[in-house]
């Protein structure tokens, strides 16, 4: 005699209803996109930048321009691998050849096969890899795990501190929620 209209609970209708209507709400607010920027801006990009800021449309909105903006400076769609092989040569940061539990891709770092100074080059080589993984990623899927293997690590090797504020900003500001678990193998005393 009753009919549910879905197979969501109430309250899972209301969530997504929420989310819907706040991903609209920052559609609705930015600018006009076109080229890669529509094409970043999916309904699932909107929605990571809405979690990292606790759903305030004002904040995600605020922090999707920023990465608009670093994005159409820094071209990371246009970095290839040749421009960065040699920051990969050690394999200090690679893409594994297994998933973890959930299906999601395993990116590995391993912070004692630092080969290099250069943090630009660094950087391209993350932003490389983490543009890859993403490209990679099953379907439906957003996050990505991260094995941070200390084997080898010293402070004679270790990656410079600008190098690591620096890690931490592109991935808090310009990849928001794409990192679900993080794994320390053999990590230092000193951590």
């Amino acid at each position: 005699m009753f009919q549910r209209r879905s197979n969501l609970q109430p309250s899972q209708e209301s969530e997504e209803h929420y989310s819907e209507s706040k991903i609209k709400e920052v559609k609705d607010a930015i600018e006009p996109l076109s080229g890669r920027s529509l094409k970043y801006c999916t309904d699932n990009c909107l929605r990571r930048y809405l979690e990292a800021r606790n759903w305030n449309a004002d904040k995600s909105k605020k922090m999707l321009e920023d990465t608009l903006k670093w994005r159409s400076t820094y071209k990371p769609e246009d970095i290839r691998w040749d421009e960065v092989a040699m920051e990969g040569a050690t394999g200090k940061l690679y893409r594994a050849s297994f998933h973890d539990r959930e299906g999601r891709i395993v990116l590995v770092l391993r912070p004692g096969m630092q080969n290099t100074s250069s943090i630009e080059n660094q950087m391209r080589h993350l932003v490389y890899m983490l543009e890859n993984a993403m490209l990679n990623l099953p379907q439906g899927q957003e996050q990505m795990s991260w094995l941070i293997d200390f084997t080898g690590w010293s402070f004679r090797n270790s990656v410079p501190i600008k190098s690591a504020k620096e890690t931490i900003n592109i991935l808090q500001n310009h990849y928001p929620e794409r990192l679900a678990i993080a794994f320390s193998l053999q990590p230092p005393s000193c951590f």
